[in-house]
């Protein structure tokens, strides 16, 4: 049975929402007064700075997605849970990779957090067009997402690059978040070819 799909995209928006204000309010005022007590905070901001982006760019490409489907699946309403979950567990790994001085373990756990994360958004929008058929313009927007699935293989080469230089690892997650920096226009693009 399909169902109405603005329930799922008011609720993922207030999660993300939450999901931002809980890492704003964990930055803690630098201490003291002078300059080096703002550069000391900088690695914090760093992190803050990259998680942002990256629940940025999710919400970004959740409307998208949800802007090029009419309706979903209850089967898309659990994918789209496990989108949530996954994304509700980077302020806690962005607040122990910042606060451990981006050692090695935390710096692979968020890695795991931002794989896990892009892992169920590609199950979601997988379970979106097979709800809505290969010809549907999502299945033609996204076609083999190729961006998608590199984004996933490099997460899997920066998690075990951590425990051999951390720096490599974080590298990787701003080469990804860059990639994706740009809105992805493929959904724009195939909805405004539809229209014309």
């Amino acid at each position: 049975m399909a169902m109405g799909k603005t329930r799922i995209e008011a609720f993922s928006d207030g999660v993300i929402a939450i999901l931002i204000t809980i890492m704003v309010l964990e930055l803690k005022t630098p201490e003291g007064s002078n300059l080096s007590a703002l550069l000391a905070f900088l690695p914090t901001l760093e992190g803050y700075l990259l998680s942002f982006v990256f629940l940025g760019i999710y919400w970004n490409n959740h409307h998208h997605l949800f802007h090029a489907v009419q309706r979903v699946s209850g089967g898309a309403l659990w994918a789209n849970l496990h989108l949530l979950f996954w994304l509700s567990l980077v302020p806690f790994v962005t607040s122990w990779m910042s606060a451990s001085g981006y050692a090695q373990s935390p710096v692979a756990a968020y890695g795991v957090v931002l794989l896990m994360s892009g892992a169920a958004y590609y199950l979601l929008s997988r379970l979106l067009i097979r709800h809505d058929g290969m010809g549907s313009p999502l299945a033609v927007a996204l076609g083999s997402d190729i961006k998608g699935l590199a984004s996933l293989g490099l997460y899997i080469v920066a998690i075990p690059l951590a425990y051999v230089d951390a720096r490599l690892s974080r590298g990787i997650y701003v080469l990804v978040a860059l990639i994706w920096l740009v809105p992805d226009r493929r959904i724009e693009k195939t909805l405004a070819d539809k229209e014309t």
